[in-house]
């Protein structure tokens, strides 16, 4: 990597970049737990509530942990399943037949894939210098 972004600050940058778009859906789940419900119904979700539950739970839960660094590796790895899983529900561009509502939901999906595939790369490059470390009570400082 060159002097001007290190490998730390761009993991850092990588996690607070990919770590926003959770804690954004998360925050609005949470902020519209009936209007949240009703999008889980309208999209085929098995249990709409148990769904925006565990949405929020995820969403901002484990966003928030990559965030700050905090258990990167197995937290990624979910969150990357929780990805395509969530494409596969929300998103399946398969059932629509030509037309723009087809293409929207084509974009989201492969969108999902390539979010997980960002949340693998991180789950194996780890969190970086810049964490907070759930041992101790301060910035880990590899």
């Amino acid at each position: 990597m060159n002097h001007i972004l290190s490998r730390d600050m761009a993991l850092l940058i990588a996690r607070v970049a990919i770590s926003l778009l959770f804690i954004i859906m998360g925050w609005s789940k949470a902020a519209d737990f009936a209007g949240a419900v009703g999008f889980m119904a309208q999209t085929g979700a098995p249990f709409p509530w148990i769904s925006a539950l565990t949405a929020i739970v995820v969403e901002l839960g484990i966003g928030l942990a990559l965030m700050l660094g905090t258990m990167v590796t197995p937290l990624a790895l979910v969150l990357a399943v929780y990805t395509v899983v969530t494409g596969l529900i929300g998103h399946h561009f398969w059932t629509y037949g030509p037309g723009m509502l087809r293409y929207d939901m084509t974009i989201h999906f492969y969108k999902n894939i390539s979010i997980a595939g960002g949340l693998l790369v991180l789950a194996v490059a780890g969190p970086g210098r810049y964490a907070v470390s759930l041992t101790r009570n301060h910035f880990k400082s590899a």
